[in-house]
């Protein structure tokens, strides 16, 4: 009860972010700009304000740590393994470059510009998986302090947004099909929304695919989120210059069970379609509540200490990944 007490006011506090947010997101074109982002900013702005009142700290920490890892869980529920076979084996050859070239000149440029290693990663989480979603699972298990997830997504968000104008665009001028251009939109377009908005603003084919093959990309959160947790681990060993072998099992993120046990249920078909949509929308919601509470406790003033460099690098990778998205699909004749 009493932890219920502690926790009340910051819980209802995003909670009111995130209906407001959910609902200026209703009100724009095509949902052009999705909740979480939205919920994000808006936490943001009202933070010089909140942190005077130390009484929402604790019900802001529960919902950004303990809701947010609840809302991946029930995330499981809008995917299925089947969808992988769906999508076929030239998405899967695509998003694996995809992925290869997120994380790998992520950490390339996270080096060359002498970022932290956390904030390069999360932006490349963004990148290469599924925009802010994939940035607050990985979040937790590399120990991302606020800012440096109010930055990963603005990172993604910025470049999203822009893309949601060009990639219609592009796609007509260089006569791609609908299942071309759906592969490419799913591949390289970073939040689920703006993934929604670029696909049928192109052609409603095209959008289908698109969403198809988004949550299918949001399956590979699974294997990343293990390795990360084993680098941070490692990391920590190096810092106390220990040479023991890293547990896994005391690393592994639980919560990753859960959400693999949620998906199998799904692919078994014991949850309906209706249930299915419920508790997908349940889950966005928690999301935008948690990227929410995220932002009421991030800093501005902080978050531009991370400087200009973090951005380059973010809109550097989500380049790169377009162009090696259509490239491959060239490659295997798709386009």
């Amino acid at each position: 009860m009493i932890n219920i007490q502690k926790n009340i006011l910051g819980i209802v506090l995003s909670f009111i972010v995130a209906l407001v947010s959910l609902t200026i997101s209703d009100l724009l074109p095509h949902h052009i700009i999705g909740a979480s982002v939205i919920s994000l900013i808006l936490g943001m702005l009202m933070n010089p304000l909140i942190s005077r009142y130390p009484i929402f700290v604790n019900g802001l920490t529960f919902t950004s740590k303990k809701i947010l890892k609840f809302a991946i869980v029930l995330m499981g529920a809008s995917l299925s393994f089947s969808q992988v076979i769906q999508v076929g084996r030239f998405s899967l050859i695509v998003m694996t470059f995809t992925l290869i070239t997120a994380f790998g000149f992520g950490y390339i440029f996270g080096k060359i510009f002498k970022m932290d290693w956390r904030l390069s990663s999360l932006i490349s989480a963004g990148t290469g998986i599924c925009g802010g979603s994939a940035v607050a699972a990985i979040a937790p298990v590399i120990d991302s302090d606020d800012s440096q997830v109010a930055y990963a997504i603005s990172a993604t968000f910025i470049f999203d947004v822009i893309m949601v104008i060009l990639f219609p665009i592009i796609g007509r001028y260089l006569g791609m099909n609908d299942l071309g251009f759906g592969l490419w939109t799913g591949t390289a377009v970073n939040d689920t929304s703006s993934v929604v908005a670029a696909g049928y603003a192109f052609s409603d084919i095209a959008g289908n695919y698109a969403v198809i093959v988004k949550l299918t990309r949001t399956l590979s959160i699974v294997p990343i989120v293990i390795i990360f947790s084993w680098i941070n681990s490692k990391v920590k060993k190096d810092d106390v210059t220990s040479s023991d072998n890293v547990n896994v099992a005391s690393i592994f993120p639980h919560f990753i069970i859960l959400f693999l046990i949620m998906v199998g249920i799904k692919s078994t078909g014991l949850i309906s379609q209706d249930l299915s949509l419920n508790l997908s929308n349940i889950s966005k919601f928690l999301m935008v509540m948690s990227l929410g509470s995220i932002g009421l406790k991030t800093n501005f003033s902080k978050l531009k200490g991370s400087g200009f460099l973090p951005m380059v690098h973010g809109f550097l990778i989500s380049s790169l990944v377009v162009i090696v998205s259509y490239l491959i699909q060239g490659v295997l004749g798709q386009l």
